[in-house]
């Protein structure tokens, strides 16, 4: 995330734009240095070998190995074609052509790029030679942040997230409120209350505190709760 918004505030200063592109079936690239079984998929059973599991030859999208994987795939290909990866960030490469250059983040299956509209065609083409991709687009959306890029700035917000969020916690038809706790409530043991959902709550403060990513004013509550 902190690399994102670097990339947000760099773009900004020098009036240049983010794009993003997206790569299809990116985990099915990457191929797997350990051994792999999975069962036998529904409508694929061999009726020859029944008892029998398949060993996987490339990562499963959902299995473990498969980001690392597909993210070793993809290094070593833009290393191969003159990209330097980052010291301090490994999901950041870079690449100089003269005086311009291209900037990449790589997040799983997400991939944002900083270079100019000239540099757009030469970077497809040379992607296109190893992966199967779509058109590279102006960058709108990217880890559950919603991005609005402007000449007068860049805006960040998250309206799509916190709905989501609301609904899955039930709480889309509750009351709004400016301040949904006082500053000075002191949290405290409560007996004969019922007892709250360890898990739910869990997942409602982790969610919350992916918000203030965008939403600071919310972080004092947050963190109290």
């Amino acid at each position: 995330m902190k690399a994102t918004r670097i990339l947000l505030f760099f773009t900004t200063h020098h009036g240049m734009m983010l794009h993003q592109i997206d790569l299809k079936s990116v985990f099915l690239n990457g191929l797997i240095k350990e051994e792999f079984y999975v069962e036998q998929p529904l409508g694929f059973e061999s009726f020859i070998y029944l008892n029998h599991v398949f060993k996987l030859n490339k990562a499963l999208y959902g299995s473990k190995q498969a980001p690392q994987a597909w993210y070793e795939k993809l290094s070593s290909f833009l290393s191969e074609n003159g990209f330097i990866r980052g010291k301090v960030d490994i999901t950041i490469f870079h690449k100089d052509y003269g005086n311009q250059f291209i900037i990449i983040q790589i997040y799983a299956d997400d991939i944002i790029l900083v270079l100019l509209m000239n540099l757009c065609e030469d970077f497809s083409k040379l992607m296109q030679v190893k992966f199967e991709m779509s058109v590279m687009e102006e960058l709108k959306f990217i880890l559950g942040l919603q991005i609005k890029q402007a000449n007068k700035g860049v805006y960040i917000h998250q309206t799509k997230y916190m709905k989501e969020l609301l609904k899955k916690f039930k709480m889309d038809k509750a009351k709004h409120m400016k301040t949904p706790m006082h500053p000075t409530t002191v949290l405290g043991l409560d007996d004969e209350s019922k007892k709250v959902d360890k898990k739910t709550y869990r997942g409602m403060i982790g969610s919350l505190l992916y918000l203030t990513t965008s939403r600071l004013n919310i972080m004092f509550n947050v963190c109290l709760c």
